[in-house]
């Protein structure tokens, strides 16, 4: 199988399910817990072409205390937006699930599976 990359906050729920799933389907799974690895700008970029989200706000937890204190709902501007979410880690939603060149945000946890089995 090929080898599975989760970007994974062991203290949220939803991140703790999706490991679970990986390991049930016996993955070979590399976590990065990115609160500690703190990805930078290049890398969300790279995982955002991944997602083939159609805006970096598509990536952003908007009900984080520090979207609010930034004011990024008023931001239009995508490398802004990026840069908010490579200096503030907890910005970036969770759980990412990464398989080569796709990835997706494994909410709700119910379509890993099939984004497994693709």
């Amino acid at each position: 199988m090929q080898k599975i990359t989760l970007w994974h906050n062991p203290r949220c729920s939803k991140s703790r399910e999706a490991m679970s799933i990986l390991e049930q389907k016996e993955c070979d799974v590399e976590v990065v817990k990115y609160l500690e690895v703190q990805p930078d700008v290049a890398t969300i970029k790279e995982v955002l072409k991944k997602l083939e989200l159609s805006t970096a706000r598509d990536l952003m937890r908007t009900k984080e205390d520090i979207y609010k204190e930034l004011n990024l709902k008023e931001v239009d501007n995508e490398e802004k937006l990026i840069e908010a979410m490579a200096t503030h880690h907890k910005l970036i939603e969770r759980p990412i699930i990464i398989k080569g060149s796709k990835a997706i945000i494994g909410r709700p946890t119910s379509i890993i599976e099939e984004f497994l089995d693709t």
